[in-house]
């Protein structure tokens, strides 16, 4: 990977190479499966004497090559990391069914014997675990029964072990309060990418976009108008999702009772939704909006005024579930703070000085929201990512792995010095 000062491309800097592991690691990638029937696969990581392992998950990407993952193993704990059934491919990433596949994870880690289990949450794997320790800690029949969809559960079904200790870094808020602050709320067709709303464009020099790399500069009534419209969007898309799925419904009741082939062809209609335009963040362009050390630019790269309008982006292609689940802002249960409280392990949570996917006002609410008595807050200078800030610096993956090795350390067993 390029050097921090070195990166031109528009997402550069966004992938870290992970160091070396101990010459003693021991590797095995075990294939689990989950109490709704589905297959996952992890990877764990070893170390000799290690009796406390650290659990590193996303819902959405294959984390076994973390730059985390050789410190950790330094540091004398073994590492597990798993995928869900949506890795590389969130088209139909449905976070209730994602809990499943966590608690196979932790069920597994229980059976291998270890004596603590750490969960440890990088960006979108910190609501992910949030959720699932919210839903763990509760008795079986009290857990969410269906999805925001209405499809069910079974969480109730599942054997969800309580870990022993929670870490965050860096977690944004959940997908869908994130989604929500970087839709473009001036789409005006959501059938054409290129349609505006020209009193709502993010990047119109009228309503205060400034050129790159110079921060523009939006009034507080532009900010209110545009964070208003921007729910507006996203539950006119709720709507759409929830059209498709009652006539889903209405096909499967009627097969049930005719026996049609056509009725059962309608139930199986596989609607996708497309979502244009999610890079347009106003505080990735205006540096004065919830300020803090990160530089010009959004999670994609330094030209969130041109990836808003490329192929990359949250939630572009989702099932009309999946995006109830996941993306909508407006119906998720995969949101940090409404799942924190529900956190009540010791729990340590790193924010990152320079994090351009959770902003200072979002930090705090998140922390506010713990409901663990053991809350260790510590800021790491970095990016999100797990990038140095300037040149020659720490990476913040080292600093965090520092941080993260202290606090083990004072709470649970770890293998010597390896």
């Amino acid at each position: 990977m390029s050097a921090p000062g070195r990166a031109t491309g528009l997402g550069a800097g966004r992938y870290l190479a992970a160091g070396q592991r101990p010459g003693s690691t021991v590797t095995t990638v075990p294939e689990l499966s989950t109490a709704d029937g589905a297959t996952v696969r992890g990877v764990l990581a070893t170390v000799p004497g290690a009796r406390t392992v650290v659990c590193l998950m996303h819902p959405r990407q294959d984390l076994t090559h973390h730059p985390l993952v050789p410190l950790l193993l330094q540091a004398g704990v073994a590492v597990w990391t798993q995928h869900t059934r949506s890795v590389n491919n969130d088209l139909t990433l449905v976070h209730e069914q994602a809990l499943h596949d966590v608690a196979a994870g932790q069920v597994f880690l229980r059976d291998r014997g270890f004596e603590s289990v750490v969960v440890l949450g990088h960006s979108g794997g910190g609501t992910l675990y949030a959720f699932y320790l919210q839903q763990a800690a509760l008795a079986p029949a009290d857990r969410i029964a269906s999805t925001p969809g209405g499809r069910p559960t079974r969480l109730a079904e599942a054997v969800m072990p309580v870990a022993d200790g929670a870490v965050f870094l860096a977690p944004h808020p959940g997908p869908g309060r994130l989604l929500l602050g970087c839709i473009d709320p001036s789409v005006a067709d959501e059938s054409d990418p290129l349609s505006v709303v020209p009193e709502l464009d993010p990047f119109s020099p009228a309503n205060g976009f400034a050129a790159p790399p110079a921060s523009s500069g939006y009034s507080a009534e532009f900010v209110q108008r545009y964070r208003a419209a921007q729910r507006d969007r996203v539950a006119r898309i709720d709507a759409v999702a929830r059209g498709h799925l009652a006539r889903t419904a209405e096909a499967r009741a009627a097969f049930k009772k005719t026996g049609d082939a056509a009725d059962r062809r309608r139930s199986l209609d596989p609607r996708i939704i497309t979502v244009y335009r999610t890079d347009a963040d106003l505080r990735t362009v205006d540096l004065t909006l919830d300020p803090s050390e990160r530089p010009y630019g959004s999670l994609f790269g330094k030209r969130p005024d041109l990836i808003n309008y490329g192929r990359t982006g949250f939630g572009r292609f989702t099932t009309p579930e999946a995006w109830l689940s996941t993306w909508s802002g407006l119906s998720t249960n995969a949101d940090f703070v409404r799942c924190a409280p529900g956190v009540t392990v010791p729990t340590l949570f790193l924010e990152l000085t320079g994090d351009q996917g959770a902003f200072p006002s979002d930090t705090r609410r998140m922390i506010a929201a713990l409901g663990a008595g053991d809350v260790t807050v510590a800021t790491v200078h970095g990016l999100h990512f797990g990038n140095a800030i300037a040149e020659g610096e720490p990476t913040g993956n080292e600093l965090a792995a520092a941080d993260i090795a202290r606090w083990l350390e004072q709470r649970f067993p770890l293998a010597p010095a390896v």
